[in-house]
């Protein structure tokens, strides 16, 4: 398969995988793949990355907090790649052949990483500081294309707006928008659930966190106090930037007449989530999920 990368991309990808190895994984995400590109001396990629700011040692230190809060439960088979590895590798080989090269670089990997817009190793250089619009332009213009092609390729990486006719943005509240405003009370006490929902909501399955207890106990609290924490930044970086909103139950229930209509707005709202790929979902009262629009009228 590796025949279709140039001698330094395959270099990037065999070295991504002892980084993994290093770190006791078993699977190679976009986060080793990054650290393996500033890594290979002599090659498009690298040289761009380390003239803006990004070195090895920082990124290694940033991955091992990562991976202490993310718990690492899930892998893939020795030496596979990470869903959002493998999308950012297929990206990778969808702009070799877009600009007529022969096999795939280091650069298109690079320009892959960031053309993804979802995944930790873009994450990594953010939050590092680094432009990473001015990044895909240097590429851009290493490889001899023209770098204001930056503008038409991730113009639409931070529209963001909310979807015409969209189920979920009709039925749900911003609470990440809300703890911007300043709209929410700050949650005093809760830090300790707080820190687990957002362990749990890090790992790479069983990813779904539930909150049991009494009316009254605080467990919308809990929720609120992450969407400050989101926006203050204080979170690990798989859940920083993320959008978290509350569903309103009552609301979708509330005009299902007929049976099977309110499944049917679950399931958009599923889709919806799945689409977006930035949104953590709050499902309050989720028992009243339990035979809700079973019968006219019913809840």
């Amino acid at each position: 398969m590796e025949t279709k990368y140039t001698d330094k991309a395959r270099e990037v990808l065999k070295q991504a995988r002892k980084t993994a190895q290093t770190l006791q994984l078993n699977y190679v995400g976009t986060e080793h793949i990054l650290i393996s590109l500033v890594k290979t001396q002599q090659c498009v990629a690298s040289r761009i990355l380390q003239d803006n700011g990004v070195s090895e040692e920082r990124l290694m230190n940033m991955i091992r907090d990562l991976i202490v809060q993310d718990g690492a439960v899930a892998t893939l088979d020795a030496d596979g790649f990470s869903p959002r590895a493998q999308k950012v590798l297929e990206e990778a080989e969808r702009l070799s052949k877009r600009f007529h090269a022969d096999r795939i670089g280091t650069e298109h990997i690079l320009l892959a990483l960031i053309k993804e817009g979802e995944n930790v190793a873009l994450r990594l250089i953010s939050t590092m500081g680094v432009q990473i619009q001015k990044v895909y332009a240097e590429t851009l213009s290493a490889m001899g294309e023209d770098p204001s092609l930056v503008k038409e390729d991730l113009g639409q990486q931070k529209s963001g707006g909310k979807k015409k006719g969209s189920v979920l943005e009709k039925y749900s509240r911003d609470l990440t928008a809300l703890a911007e405003e300043g709209k929410l009370d700050p949650v005093i006490g809760r830090e300790a659930e707080i820190r687990r929902v957002v362990q749990i909501l890090s790992r790479r399955t069983k990813n779904n966190p539930c909150l049991i207890g009494e009316p009254g106990v605080g467990k919308t609290a809990v929720v609120e106090g992450l969407a400050r924490r989101i926006v203050s930044g204080d979170v690990p970086l798989t859940v920083k930037n993320k959008r978290l909103l509350t569903l309103d139950i009552s609301g979708m229930v509330a005009g299902s007449k007929y049976r099977g209509e309110f499944e049917e707005r679950i399931k958009k709202v599923i889709q919806e989530v799945r689409d977006d790929q930035n949104i953590i979902l709050f499902v309050d009262e989720m028992h009243t999920l339990i035979g809700a629009g079973g019968a006219e009228g019913s809840i």
